[in-house]
């Protein structure tokens, strides 16, 4: 009997060593050997806390032991092996983040003059890209670093020797085996998350795969890389975390961790997991437990409200996001941040005044970073492609002496203003003169048009027909049929050349239909009779082609009557054309000439 036991007993405690040689697992971190440096401790309560808020500075954490990753018995290839962790990243402030964290197998447990910020705390200028550094990581990177190729400020990668990684993709996760469904996750939402990285030293490929804690597994891994490793990886190689710190406070943590060679790791006991730390204050009211049998039914129906409130107001003052927007990397601030973070842009928040506009202090209301707001003023000669381009530059700029762009404010809110003003309103309002200085700004910070009146479509329809036809309303030196630009455009449809109106300046440079849909639109909303004008939703519908035009025959035009005695053309003349300025208007260049001529 007591041989068996001995037997037994040396049985176990070789399990237990071949495990140690090969794998752990760790459902928690108390009692834990591993090799820290940097910011990189074990709470009280089993966390690996890579970082703390602490600015510019790493945090390494290393399995105290090194394994053998290559079969030494073959030709050197390197072994399969697993591993899956629960990690979190959580920032200070909820809309902006720290670096990311990276899963790191290295030949050392010193990563020796490795920089925190953009380098995850794995390299520095001049190691970065060496092949001598025999290094591979699994980036969960959270800052867009252009100078590494990042995809964007939220995303997983592989790098071998390298930021710059070999693959990456957004951080999200697969619903099923096609591929087509899939859900986004926020590395920086504070939530725990779990990461499976597994090798297969026979097919030479690398798969990491990412999804919320407590789901199971994805069938399909969201980066699936083939590659052969041994040129990487060395015999001995040693596997743990690293993170660093820049200007912004956040906090990583590593929850669990299991890890093994030439086989699968084990699946980590989420249950036995520590807590994440309370963020925030905590909250404790004797009035909330006293009254809550009154307060709940309330707080049920005022959430419900602001829930009703806030969808509906979403849907309605949604903001547009363009192809180069979503590439640029650059974080978009609503304007009411901005307002907020500049005191309304109060002369007192003045930092100076440039050739595109005045530069102002500001502090942003939710995360209280300080800011330079740069306001482009309405009489700046900077368009739209000067506003893209500087973004896009200025957003890949990384140096210590030069301010970080943190994002940029772009607003959709005239074209807004007029739909709203002629569709959403209870009472239809129509604007006569769309110019810079009647955009206004109103209690949500929205733009709205202001100095509007009831009749003002001719004015529309004519300026239809100045950037199609090149010319002003009136030519005093013009032919008579060609003297006003209405009544010609109607002289020609009714002969079935209308297309002979268009700017000569364009050639053939343009598309036929498109041509004679704006000629003809202008028509119509120049219609003697207001009733027969469109609506400004109307016109975007026939713009956009959702709905066609019908023929201007059923609308009763007659060559030569549209401004015979018609509702707005008087007065659009006289607002429109001063008689003090009918002499230099005689000599101005067409509205197509202006255009082409400015790159519009």
């Amino acid at each position: 009997m007591f041989p068996r036991f001995v037997w037994l007993f040396f049985l176990a405690s070789s399990i237990a060593t071949a495990l140690e040689d090969h794998g752990f697992n760790y459902n928690g971190f108390k009692n834990a050997n591993l090799s820290l440096d940097g910011l990189a401790v074990i709470t009280g309560s089993g966390l690996l806390r890579l970082t703390n808020n602490t600015k510019q500075m790493t945090g390494h954490a290393f399995h105290p032991k090194p394994f053998q990753f290559k079969n030494l018995s073959s030709n050197g290839s390197t072994l399969s092996f697993s591993t899956t962790f629960v990690f979190a990243i959580v920032p200070k402030y909820s809309d902006v983040s720290g670096h990311g964290i990276s899963f790191v197998i290295a030949p050392s447990r010193s990563l020796t003059g490795a920089l925190p910020s953009q380098y995850l705390g794995l390299f520095n200028e001049t190691s970065n890209g060496n092949p001598s550094n025999h290094v591979v990581a699994v980036e969960l990177d959270t800052i867009y670093s252009s100078e590494f190729g990042d995809i964007n400020d939220n995303h997983v990668g592989i790098d071998l020797n390298n930021l710059r990684s070999a693959i990456s993709a957004p951080a999200k996760y697969y619903l099923d085996r096609t591929g087509d469904n899939y859900k986004n996750l926020s590395l920086i939402s504070g939530q725990q998350k779990q990461v499976w990285i597994e090798y297969d030293g026979l097919e030479k490929k690398l798969n990491v795969t990412i999804a919320p804690i407590k789901l199971p597994k994805p069938q399909i891994p969201l980066l699936s890389f083939s590659h052969n490793l041994s040129s990487i990886i060395l015999d001995s190689m040693y596997v743990g975390f690293s993170s660093s710190t820049g200007t912004i406070l956040t906090s990583h943590y590593i929850l669990g961790w299991s890890f093994q060679m030439n086989g699968q790791a084990q699946e980590l006991d989420l249950s036995r997991l520590p807590k994440l730390p309370r963020v925030g204050p905590k909250k404790q009211s004797k009035a909330l437990t006293i009254g809550l049998p009154i307060i709940i039914p309330v707080f049920v129906a005022t959430i419900i409200s602001i829930t009703f409130f806030v969808i509906r107001r979403k849907r309605k003052y949604a903001e547009l996001f363009e192809d180069w927007e979503l590439s640029s990397g650059s974080h978009r601030f609503s304007y009411k941040d901005l307002y907020i973070a500049t005191k309304g842009f109060r002369d007192k928040e003045l930092l100076g005044i440039g050739g595109f506009g005045r530069v102002y202090k500001g502090v942003l209301p939710s995360s209280k970073i300080e800011v330079a707001v740069k306001r482009v003023s309405h009489e700046s000669k900077q368009g739209i492609k000067e506003f893209i381009a500087e973004i896009v530059s200025i957003g890949q700029l990384r140096h210590r002496n030069l301010v970080q762009l943190l994002g940029y404010c772009r607003r959709k809110g005239v074209a807004s203003g007029l739909v709203y003003l002629h569709e959403e309103w209870e009472q239809v309002v129509i604007h006569r003169d769309v110019k810079a200085s009647n955009v206004l700004i109103d209690g949500e910070f929205n733009g709205r048009l202001g100095n509007h009146e009831h009749r003002c479509f001719f004015a529309f329809g004519a300026v239809l027909l100045e950037v199609a036809c090149g010319r002003r309303p009136i030519e005093l030196r013009a032919s008579d049929a060609k003297t006003i630009l209405v009544d010609w455009v109607v002289s020609c449809w009714s002969r079935g050349t209308i297309l002979e109106t268009a700017d000569p300046n364009l050639g053939s440079d343009y598309i036929t239909e498109e041509m004679e849909l704006v000629l003809k639109l202008g028509l119509l909303c120049s219609h003697s009779v207001p009733a027969a004008r469109p609506s400004m939703r109307q016109v975007v519908q026939f713009l956009n082609k959702d709905v066609p035009l019908l023929e201007l025959s059923s609308f009763g035009f007659i060559a030569g009557s549209l401004t015979s005695g018609q509702e707005g053309f008087d007065e659009f003349v006289s607002s429109s054309y001063p008689s003090s300025d009918l002499i230099n208007y005689l000599g101005s260049s067409s509205v197509a000439e202006s255009l082409l001529s400015s790159g519009g």
